[in-house]
C-alpha cells in the first residue's frame, strides 16, 4: 500500500506541475486522499458487467485507479488533452476516468451525480445476482446535493434493498466553505440511520484502518446485498484545485508522513528505502511527462465523434 500511495501523491504534483508548466488547463485531485482511496482500489472486484464492481467515482480518486492497475501516463494523457487519452480522447480535464472494461462509469463534473446514478448499477449487480457491488464515492460538501438523498432513499427500500456501498471522503472543506458551518449532523454517517443503513465513520489518514474498514463494509455489501454508508475523515493537502492556487496546505495531517513514520518504527522500511522510492517514481513520471509532451492533440475534424451512439441501443444494429 505505502509504494502506490507515494506513486499516486508524486502522480498528482507531476499533474500540478503539468498545469504550472501550461501542459494543462485545470488541476483538481486527490493528494491526501491515498490512504483511503488506495485501499478502495485494491479490494475492488473488477471486470466488466453486472458479475463485477460497478465503480462511480469523482474526480478525487486518481490513487484508486493506480491500486486497481492504471496506468499513471494516462492522467497526464487526460491533463495535456492529447488525442491518445483514452479516458475522453482528449475531451475532458484531468480527474474524469472512464475504462468501460472495469466497470469504471465516467467520472461527471457536475457533482454528486453520481449518487444517483448508483441505484441504477446496484439495480443491475442486484438481478444478475453473485457477489457484484456498486461503489459511489463523493466529498463532503456534495452531500447538500439532492442526489446523495436520492442514493439513500432508493437503496435502502425495504422492499428491495440494493448491493452499493455509499463513500464520503469528508476533507472537512468545500471549496472555501468549512464544514463546520454547513452541516447541522455531527457525522455525515448519521444521516445514513434515518433510512436504516448500516454507517460508520473512520479515520481515513490511516491505510490499515481504511483497508480494515473497507473490506468489512463490503463484505457487508456483498453478502447481504443492502447498501452501507462510509464516512473517511481525511485531508486536502493541496486545496480544493488550480483554481484555488494548488499550493501546499501546511497544517493538514499528511497520510503519507503519517505511515512512513510507523513503517521506520516498526523496522519494515528505512528512510533510505523511502526517498528512493519517490526518486523513483519522481523519475519515471517526468520521463512520461516529457514523452505525453510529443503526443498529437486531437484532430479538429474528430470534434463531432463520440457525442451519440453509433449504434441502436435497443435494438442492437449498427
Amino acid at each position: 500500500m505505502h509504494s502506490l500511495m507515494v506513486k499516486a501523491r508524486v502522480l498528482e504534483e507531476r499533474l500540478i506541475q503539468m498545469y504550472r508548466q501550461g501542459d494543462g488547463y485545470f488541476w483538481i485531485g486527490g493528494p491526501g486522499e491515498e490512504a483511503f482511496n488506495v485501499p478502495l482500489g485494491l479490494l475492488i472486484h473488477k471486470g466488466q458487467g453486472p458479475q463485477y464492481d460497478y465503480c462511480h467515482f469523482h474526480y478525487r480518486n486518481s490513487a484508486t485507479l493506480l491500486a486497481m492497475g492504471a496506468d499513471p501516463v494516462d492522467a497526464m494523457r487526460q491533463m495535456k488533452n492529447t488525442a491518445t487519452d483514452p479516458y475522453s480522447g482528449g475531451r475532458n480535464f484531468v480527474g474524469h476516468y472512464s475504462i468501460r472494461e472495469w466497470n469504471v462509469v465516467p467520472v461527471s463534473s457536475p457533482i454528486e451525480v453520481q449518487y444517483s446514478m448508483a441505484p441504477g448499477t446496484a439495480i443491475a449487480n442486484k438481478r444478475a445476482g453473485g457477489r457484484g457491488i456498486t461503489i459511489v464515492t463523493g466529498g463532503d460538501a456534495g452531500t447538500a446535493e439532492g442526489d446523495f438523498s436520492t442514493c439513500l432513499i432508493w437503496s435502502s427500500r425495504p422492499a428491495s434493498p440494493l448491493p452499493v456501498l455509499i463513500v464520503v471522503t469528508n476533507n472537512k472543506w468545500g471549496i472555501s466553505t468549512q464544514y463546520q458551518g454547513q452541516h447541522g449532523e455531527k457525522r455525515i454517517s448519521d444521516r445514513g440511520k434515518a433510512f436504516g443503513i448500516e454507517s460508520k465513520t473512520i479515520d481515513g489518514n490511516d491505510p490499515e484502518v481504511s483497508y480494515r474498514e473497507l473490506s468489512a463494509a463490503m463484505e457487508y455489501v456483498r453478502a447481504e446485498r443492502k447498501p452501507f454508508l462510509l464516512e473517511a475523515v481525511l485531508s486536502r493537502l493541496y486545496g480544493h484545485s488550480s483554481a484555488s492556487g494548488a499550493n501546499r496546505v501546511n497544517d493538514e495531517a499528511d497520510c503519507i508522513t503519517g505511515f512512513e513514520r510507523r513503517l521506520e518504527e516498526r523496522g519494515l522500511l528505512k528512510r533510505q528505502q523511502i526517498d528512493e522510492l519517490r526518486a523513483k517514481f519522481t523519475a519515471e513520471l517526468l520521463a512520461a511527462h516529457k514523452r505525453v509532451k510529443e503526443e498529437p492533440q486531437p484532430d479538429p475534424k474528430s470534434i463531432y465523434e463520440h457525442v451519440f451512439a453509433e449504434r441502436d441501443l435497443v435494438g442492437g444494429r449498427e
